[in-house]
């Protein structure tokens, strides 16, 4: 087993959590991301052995709540309990609200809440019997600002960021710490396909005049994760170019 310290990054396989993942390993921590389906998990493998062949990549589905279970319990026996778990993964089902139908509700917070949920609860015992660690969930600007047509996704990540003030006041006697990391409009390929109009539109409302990149998060990310930052916990941490302050 590798002497490095352990991080988990959930939904790994491209964008935010990709960078992540990448930034983590170049930090010096042995990283398992992990994806929701065989090939996925396969393409991740390959991109993380580039940078340390220690790396690794797992199937894992939050969605889930026995395969998270067992999967997180098998990640455990196989490489020991992660000093960081990133949260990752997450879905989005947007309609305007007259249109948004109860399952398409129920996914979205069932992954992107009850989804983190799990994941916090397979792997807290044992990281509070380290009596060390860092959990780090990734929120969005949604969950503050609210946004026309994702009612679900503003509630799941409003839910995130109290459950994760939560988490942090029960166990932080035992020095772990609970964060949030809030992304503004970040480019990835979901935004490359935008109308160039609603781009314009939406760059106008960044004081800082561009969209983030994914490094932008993972630095947070990385920040967090790091011992300069272990006073800090029931925080959200908001990287969005200006575009929501307070």
């Amino acid at each position: 087993m590798s002497d490095k310290k352990l991080a988990l990054v959930t939904g790994a396989s491209r964008g935010i959590g990709l960078a992540i993942a990448q930034r983590l390993s170049a930090d010096g921590y042995r990283v398992v991301g992990t994806a929701t389906s065989e090939s996925g998990v396969e393409a991740l493998r390959d991109t993380l052995k580039t940078s340390d062949e220690s790396n690794e990549a797992v199937v894992l589905n939050i969605a889930d709540s026995e395969q998270t279970e067992a999967a997180l319990k098998e990640l455990q026996s196989q490489f020991g309990t992660p000093d960081v778990v990133v949260n990752n993964a997450g879905i989005t089902r947007d309609n305007l609200f007259l249109r948004l139908n109860e399952g398409d509700w129920n996914d979205v917070l069932n992954t992107n809440l009850t989804g983190v949920f799990r994941v916090c609860k397979a792997l807290s015992k044992a990281m509070l019997k380290n009596k060390a660690g860092s959990i780090i969930n990734i929120s969005s600007i949604i969950g503050t600002t609210g946004n026309a047509g994702q009612a679900n996704y503003a509630a799941a990540k409003a839910g995130l960021e109290g459950f994760t003030r939560s988490l942090a006041q029960e166990i932080a006697s035992r020095n772990i710490t609970v964060n949030c990391v809030a992304p503004g409009f970040i480019q990835t390929d979901m935004t490359d396909v935008l109308p160039e109009t609603q781009k314009e539109a939406i760059l106008a409302t960044i004081p800082g005049k561009r969209f983030g990149r994914v490094e932008d998060i993972a630095g947070a990310v990385a920040f967090l994760a790091s011992d300069d930052a272990r006073y800090i916990t029931g925080q959200t941490i908001h990287v969005n170019g200006g575009m929501n302050m307070g």
